[in-house]
Protein backbone atom coordinates (compact mmCIF):
# COMPACT_ATOMS: atom_id res chain seq x y z
CA UNK A 1 0.00 0.00 0.00
CA UNK A 2 1.10 3.03 -0.90
CA UNK A 3 -0.01 6.42 0.89
CA UNK A 4 -0.25 9.76 -1.29
CA UNK A 5 -1.45 12.21 1.18
CA UNK A 6 -3.34 12.05 3.90
CA UNK A 7 -6.14 14.57 5.01
CA UNK A 8 -6.99 14.64 8.43
CA UNK A 9 -6.79 16.36 12.37
CA UNK A 10 -3.13 17.27 13.45
CA UNK A 11 -2.96 14.93 16.73
CA UNK A 12 0.36 15.97 17.75
CA UNK A 13 3.65 18.15 16.16
CA UNK A 14 7.10 16.98 17.05
CA UNK A 15 10.64 17.98 16.40
CA UNK A 16 11.02 16.71 12.98
CA UNK A 17 7.70 14.18 12.07
CA UNK A 18 3.93 15.18 12.78
CA UNK A 19 1.18 12.74 13.68
CA UNK A 20 -2.45 12.99 11.84
CA UNK A 21 -5.24 11.43 12.37
CA UNK A 22 -7.42 9.81 9.79
CA UNK A 23 -10.60 8.45 10.88
CA UNK A 24 -8.98 7.08 13.99
CA UNK A 25 -5.92 5.80 12.76
CA UNK A 26 -2.92 8.58 13.64
CA UNK A 27 0.13 8.13 10.81
CA UNK A 28 3.26 9.68 11.73
CA UNK A 29 5.32 11.73 9.26
CA UNK A 30 8.86 12.86 8.80
CA UNK A 31 8.48 16.65 8.13
CA UNK A 32 10.81 19.59 7.48
CA UNK A 33 10.65 22.54 10.08
CA UNK A 34 8.84 24.98 7.84
CA UNK A 35 6.20 22.79 7.24
CA UNK A 36 5.84 21.57 10.88
CA UNK A 37 5.73 25.49 11.62
CA UNK A 38 1.96 25.75 10.17
CA UNK A 39 0.40 22.79 12.05
CA UNK A 40 -1.16 22.85 14.78
CA UNK A 41 -2.32 20.00 17.17
CA UNK A 42 -6.35 19.90 16.88
CA UNK A 43 -6.64 21.65 13.45
CA UNK A 44 -7.44 20.20 10.22
CA UNK A 45 -4.55 19.63 7.85
CA UNK A 46 -4.02 17.99 4.59
CA UNK A 47 -0.25 16.61 3.87
CA UNK A 48 1.33 15.24 0.61
CA UNK A 49 2.79 11.71 1.22
CA UNK A 50 5.74 9.75 0.05
CA UNK A 51 6.21 6.37 0.96
CA UNK A 52 9.27 5.20 1.44
CA UNK A 53 9.28 1.29 2.03
CA UNK A 54 12.07 -1.10 3.11
CA UNK A 55 12.31 -4.71 4.34
CA UNK A 56 12.65 -3.56 8.20
CA UNK A 57 10.35 -0.07 7.86
CA UNK A 58 7.52 2.00 5.90
CA UNK A 59 8.73 5.95 6.39
CA UNK A 60 6.16 8.27 5.10
CA UNK A 61 7.77 12.14 4.38
CA UNK A 62 5.06 14.97 4.47
CA UNK A 63 5.20 17.65 2.32
CA UNK A 64 2.90 21.15 1.95
CA UNK A 65 2.80 20.32 -1.62
CA UNK A 66 2.66 17.34 -4.44
CA UNK A 67 5.27 19.94 -6.00
CA UNK A 68 7.52 19.66 -3.13
CA UNK A 69 6.96 15.84 -2.91
CA UNK A 70 7.95 15.21 -6.27
CA UNK A 71 11.23 17.40 -5.87
CA UNK A 72 11.99 15.31 -2.86
CA UNK A 73 12.07 12.13 -5.60
CA UNK A 74 14.10 14.25 -8.22
CA UNK A 75 16.78 15.19 -5.53
CA UNK A 76 17.32 11.72 -4.80
CA UNK A 77 18.44 10.64 -8.37
CA UNK A 78 21.57 12.92 -7.57
CA UNK A 79 24.28 10.32 -6.30
CA UNK A 80 24.67 10.60 -2.90
CA UNK A 81 21.78 12.53 -1.97
CA UNK A 82 19.60 10.65 0.50
CA UNK A 83 16.11 10.79 2.00
CA UNK A 84 17.25 12.97 5.19
CA UNK A 85 19.61 15.30 2.87
CA UNK A 86 16.71 15.79 0.46
CA UNK A 87 14.12 16.78 3.01
CA UNK A 88 16.87 19.31 4.07
CA UNK A 89 16.80 21.04 0.55
CA UNK A 90 13.18 21.17 0.29
CA UNK A 91 12.67 22.96 3.68
CA UNK A 92 15.52 25.59 3.45
CA UNK A 93 14.81 25.72 -0.13
CA UNK A 94 11.70 25.06 -1.51
CA UNK A 95 10.55 23.82 -5.28
CA UNK A 96 10.51 27.65 -6.82
CA UNK A 97 13.90 28.18 -5.45
CA UNK A 98 15.36 24.93 -6.42
CA UNK A 99 14.61 25.55 -9.95
CA UNK A 100 16.07 28.91 -9.55
CA UNK A 101 19.21 27.34 -8.33
CA UNK A 102 19.19 25.26 -11.00
CA UNK A 103 18.48 27.12 -14.16
CA UNK A 104 21.31 29.71 -12.90
CA UNK A 105 24.06 26.99 -11.56
CA UNK A 106 23.57 28.54 -7.85
CA UNK A 107 25.19 25.97 -5.71
CA UNK A 108 25.26 28.36 -3.15
CA UNK A 109 21.69 28.45 -2.45
CA UNK A 110 21.21 25.06 -2.23
CA UNK A 111 24.27 24.37 0.06
CA UNK A 112 22.14 26.47 2.48
CA UNK A 113 19.97 23.30 3.41
CA UNK A 114 21.04 21.68 6.97
CA UNK A 115 24.04 18.90 6.31
CA UNK A 116 24.25 19.64 2.93
CA UNK A 117 28.02 21.41 1.54
CA UNK A 118 29.64 22.59 -1.20
CA UNK A 119 30.61 19.34 -3.38
CA UNK A 120 26.94 17.79 -2.91
CA UNK A 121 25.57 21.00 -4.03
CA UNK A 122 27.41 21.29 -6.97
CA UNK A 123 26.98 17.76 -7.71
CA UNK A 124 23.17 18.37 -7.34
CA UNK A 125 23.51 21.08 -9.35
CA UNK A 126 25.37 19.29 -11.99
CA UNK A 127 23.53 16.48 -12.14
CA UNK A 128 20.38 18.28 -12.46
CA UNK A 129 20.51 21.33 -14.67
CA UNK A 130 19.01 21.64 -17.77
CA UNK A 131 16.27 18.58 -16.95
CA UNK A 132 12.72 18.95 -17.11
CA UNK A 133 11.41 19.48 -13.27
CA UNK A 134 9.13 16.57 -12.10
CA UNK A 135 5.81 16.12 -12.84
CA UNK A 136 3.10 14.87 -10.28
CA UNK A 137 2.37 11.63 -9.78
CA UNK A 138 -0.45 11.61 -12.43
CA UNK A 139 0.88 14.39 -14.41
CA UNK A 140 0.30 18.22 -13.84
CA UNK A 141 0.01 19.51 -10.56
CA UNK A 142 -3.33 21.20 -8.95
CA UNK A 143 -3.92 24.21 -10.74
CA UNK A 144 -2.94 27.49 -8.84
CA UNK A 145 -5.65 30.30 -7.89
CA UNK A 146 -5.47 31.30 -11.45
CA UNK A 147 -6.52 27.85 -12.80
CA UNK A 148 -2.81 27.49 -14.39
CA UNK A 149 -1.01 24.47 -13.62
CA UNK A 150 1.58 25.50 -11.05
CA UNK A 151 4.09 23.69 -12.65
CA UNK A 152 3.72 25.13 -16.23
CA UNK A 153 4.11 28.72 -14.34
CA UNK A 154 7.04 28.32 -12.60
CA UNK A 155 8.59 26.72 -15.90
CA UNK A 156 7.74 29.93 -17.78
CA UNK A 157 8.91 31.86 -15.00
CA UNK A 158 12.20 30.21 -14.59
CA UNK A 159 12.51 30.12 -18.43
CA UNK A 160 12.51 33.67 -18.72
CA UNK A 161 15.00 34.19 -15.62
CA UNK A 162 17.37 32.02 -17.07
CA UNK A 163 17.28 34.20 -20.74
CA UNK A 164 17.58 37.41 -18.83
CA UNK A 165 20.62 35.84 -17.00
CA UNK A 166 22.42 34.85 -20.01
CA UNK A 167 21.80 37.81 -21.79
CA UNK A 168 23.67 39.70 -19.14
CA UNK A 169 26.81 37.30 -18.74
CA UNK A 170 26.80 37.48 -22.74
CA UNK A 171 27.02 41.40 -22.32
CA UNK A 172 30.03 40.76 -19.89
CA UNK A 173 28.77 40.94 -16.41
CA UNK A 174 29.59 37.71 -13.94
CA UNK A 175 27.35 34.75 -14.13
CA UNK A 176 26.76 35.35 -10.39
CA UNK A 177 26.24 39.41 -10.33
CA UNK A 178 23.78 38.46 -13.63
CA UNK A 179 22.29 35.86 -11.27
CA UNK A 180 21.33 37.95 -8.23
CA UNK A 181 20.55 40.92 -10.46
CA UNK A 182 17.84 38.93 -12.46
CA UNK A 183 16.35 37.67 -8.99
CA UNK A 184 16.36 40.89 -7.64
CA UNK A 185 14.28 41.98 -10.59
CA UNK A 186 11.91 39.26 -10.84
CA UNK A 187 11.00 39.64 -6.85
CA UNK A 188 10.15 42.93 -7.59
CA UNK A 189 8.17 42.45 -10.61
CA UNK A 190 7.20 38.33 -10.43
CA UNK A 191 5.20 38.77 -14.15
CA UNK A 192 7.94 40.55 -15.87
CA UNK A 193 9.27 39.01 -19.11
CA UNK A 194 12.91 38.16 -20.38
CA UNK A 195 13.18 41.50 -21.73
CA UNK A 196 11.65 43.72 -18.48
CA UNK A 197 13.98 41.15 -16.93
CA UNK A 198 16.87 42.21 -18.68
CA UNK A 199 16.08 45.99 -18.15
CA UNK A 200 15.50 45.30 -14.69
CA UNK A 201 18.63 43.65 -13.85
CA UNK A 202 20.67 46.28 -15.85
CA UNK A 203 19.49 48.46 -13.50
CA UNK A 204 20.32 46.50 -10.75
CA UNK A 205 23.86 45.97 -11.99
CA UNK A 206 24.32 49.86 -12.64
CA UNK A 207 26.76 51.66 -10.47
CA UNK A 208 24.38 54.04 -7.14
Amino acid sequence: MIIGRLRGEIATVGTDSVMIDVNGVGYVALAGSRLLSKLSPGKKAELHIETRVTESSITLFAFESDEARAWFVRLQDVPGVAGKSAMAIMDAVGPAELMDALAMGDAATVSRAKGVGKKLAERIIGELSGKPPPMGRFGMFAPAASGKPTQETDVEAVGSRSEAVSALVNLGYAQADASRAILAASRNDPQADTSDLIRAGLKELAPS
